[in-house]
């Protein structure tokens, strides 16, 4: 049933004539009585009389009124509920976040927008940067890590939002001959095995770029994703690797800065551009922020201008 003409057959009950329904409604009797005729044939059984020279309700009409009450109000709840959406940050949000950054970002974040009438739904998908725009038909925002040579994620339909710039060090295990330098060249490393990712992934971008800027071509022994794997190779001599400074470890492993070079990955935070944002969206981005910041006095690391 359509809820204009339930409210037509209200204004009819409150007011007790079509005629002062139709002046309520700002239409014509004849207009109200050929709707309240279609409402009646949505029903399935008369709602008006002839009393007199008007009309009243029938018993079927009256029934219909009293649902009609809560249906105006159902939709009057859900008006001012979704007003409150339009107006403030409410409601949950979706986000997929690179599983160490998950690690960094997702417990405060969650928190944090909690506090703030939020929900935060979040995933942790090992996937290329190349592949935000599908991910961001499932969820609302994609934390990505990038190369901090590479173009930062965004197109006419993407919006980008830097959070951090993460400094990369050589991982290296207690008994290697550099383990106890301050700082260490790349070029010291040209003879040793690497520990690596995928190719076209990240940190594998950011060891091709350095090696070649060194002149050398890195030997890379094995390929892995997830960083505790690469952490049980590296304690086990397999060979060195790039591990992000804020990236935790379970290993009594070294980390060591590298010297002549910046080397570091830059995590961003990726959208759909859309005319009218949802405020809960803009303030999971802003909360992401603040972390990035936080994140990065904290670790001496490089902040983000605002």
């Amino acid at each position: 049933m359509d809820v204009e003409r339930l409210r037509l057959l209200r204004e009819v009950a409150d007011r007790g004539s079509i005629t002062a329904a139709a002046e309520a409604a700002v239409l014509t009797p004849s207009a109200v009585s050929q709707q309240l005729k279609v409402l009646a044939r949505e029903a399935g059984v008369p709602l008006l009389e002839r009393s007199g020279r008007g009309v009243r309700l029938t018993d079927a009409g009256r029934a219909l009124v009293r649902r009609t009450d809560d249906v105006l109000a159902a939709l009057a709840a859900a008006d001012e509920e979704m007003a409150a959406y339009r107006s403030g940050p409410r409601g949950t949000v979706r986000i997929a976040l690179f599983p160490t950054g998950a690690a960094m970002l997702l417990p405060e974040l969650i928190t944090r927008a909690a506090t703030r009438g939020i929900g935060v739904s979040g995933r942790d998908p090992d996937r290329p940067v190349g592949e935000v725009q599908a991910m961001l038909a499932d969820v609302d925002l994609v934390v990505v890590h990038q190369d901090e040579r590479d173009r930062p994620v965004g197109t006419a339909r993407l919006r980008s939002t830097e959070l951090l710039r993460e400094p990369l060090d050589v991982l290296l295990p207690p008994d290697h001959p550099l383990a106890g330098r301050d700082a260490v060249a790349l070029d010291d490393l040209a003879q040793d095995p690497w520990i690596s990712v995928a190719e076209g992934w990240m940190i594998d971008d950011v060891l091709g770029g350095m090696a070649k800027a060194g002149g050398f071509s890195p030997h890379v022994v094995q390929r892995v994703i997830d960083f505790r794997v690469t952490e049980e190779l590296v304690a086990a001599g397999v060979g060195v690797a790039l591990m992000p400074r804020f990236v935790r470890l379970a290993r009594p492993l070294v980390r060591v800065p590298l010297a002549g070079i910046r080397a570091a990955r830059r995590i961003s935070v990726v959208q759909r551009v859309e005319a009218t944002p949802r405020p809960a969206v803009e303030e999971v981005v802003a909360i992401l922020r603040d972390l990035g910041s936080e994140l990065a006095r904290a670790g001496q690391l490089d902040p983000v201008a605002r």
